[in-house]
């Protein structure tokens, strides 16, 4: 297994991105986003015009991705967490061998601050950030633009 690490320092190729958004959109199943706002996640990782930014981290194996990580900078450390973990994905023919544990584990070695992640009740990936040491400490609620 081949891992990864871009950042803004260490860009994608466009290619790159586009390979990484295609597997992610792919990948994340029921709790995935639209391709154009995976693709303005992964942009936003890799800018550093605001300092902000973030890191991504693939895995491959025979040149294929079959994991994946992206996390954004949020620009609020103190207040709000200083990053948050928007995507992770492994690919079906993975799953259950440890890999998301393994991009866990590269992710933790890799975030500067801390780091938090949304999952809905029903993601099975839940239990394994329970595990990790991720606590769920609020409720998140949200109002769509009227």
């Amino acid at each position: 297994m081949e891992y990864n690490i871009y950042n803004p320092e260490k860009p994608l190729t466009d290619d790159g991105k586009k390979e990484t958004a295609d597997f992610l959109y792919e990948h994340l199943d029921q709790f995935g986003d639209e391709y154009k706002y995976i693709m303005k996640c992964i942009n936003f990782a890799l800018d550093d015009k605001d300092k902000f930014g973030g890191f991504i981290i693939t895995a491959k194996d025979s040149g294929n991705i079959v994991g994946a990580v992206v996390v954004n900078k949020t620009g609020m450390g103190g207040y709000i967490p200083d990053n948050i973990l928007v995507y992770i994905a492994v690919h079906k023919e993975y799953r259950g061998k440890g890999l998301g544990k393994t991009l866990m584990y590269k992710t933790f070695e890799v975030v500067d601050g801390d780091l938090k992640l949304h999952v809905e009740p029903e993601n099975p990936a839940r239990y394994l950030y329970e595990k990790l040491g991720f606590t769920s400490k609020y409720l998140e609620m949200r109002r769509p633009k009227q």
